[in-house]
């Protein structure tokens, strides 16, 4: 599963929206809407189709909890985690304690990448990626450098 793309939505006053229809598609030939939503790293929250869902929390259960970082851990990444099941009309019910954990009120952005997509308060999505060119090549330079240069 790789998802793409950067889609401005809004949700509805219960907290629901619908995923957009490029999103779908990148799912695949999957009968019915089925995601876990979770806390993500910078306030916003991380959706994982069910059996992306699946391969992250084994990964995760494999931790010696006996390590008080561990436990930590655990207990963090899985804290509000939510299934979610679309509806009759493919509506996704976001739960009020993560949208308030990550502040998000009506306008949203949902990036999708690798297996999963984050949801982000518009605003907050701006500010975090509103980063200098400068700083943005520095970073790769120091995150890519290791890797070998088979991408131009």
């Amino acid at each position: 599963m790789n998802f793409l793309g950067e889609f401005e939505i809004r949700l509805d006053a219960k907290g629901r929206f619908k995923l957009p229809a490029v999103l779908k598609r990148q799912l695949g030939a999957t009968p019915d809407l089925r995601f876990v939503v979770n806390r993500g790293f910078e306030k916003c929250l991380v959706m994982y189709p069910q059996s992306e869902w699946e391969k992250v929390s084994a990964k995760v259960n494999k931790l010696n909890t006996f390590r008080k970082k561990n436990r930590e851990f655990v207990r963090y990444f899985f804290r509000g985690a939510s299934e979610m099941v679309g509806d009759k009309t493919d509506r996704l019910l976001l739960p009020k304690q993560l949208l308030t954990y990550a502040g998000i009120t009506k306008e949203v952005v949902l990036f999708g990448h690798t297996n999963k997509i984050e949801i982000w308060d518009k605003t907050r999505y701006e500010e975090v990626l509103s980063v200098d060119p400068d700083i943005y090549a520095d970073l790769a330079d120091e995150v890519m450098n290791d890797e070998p240069n088979d991408v131009d």
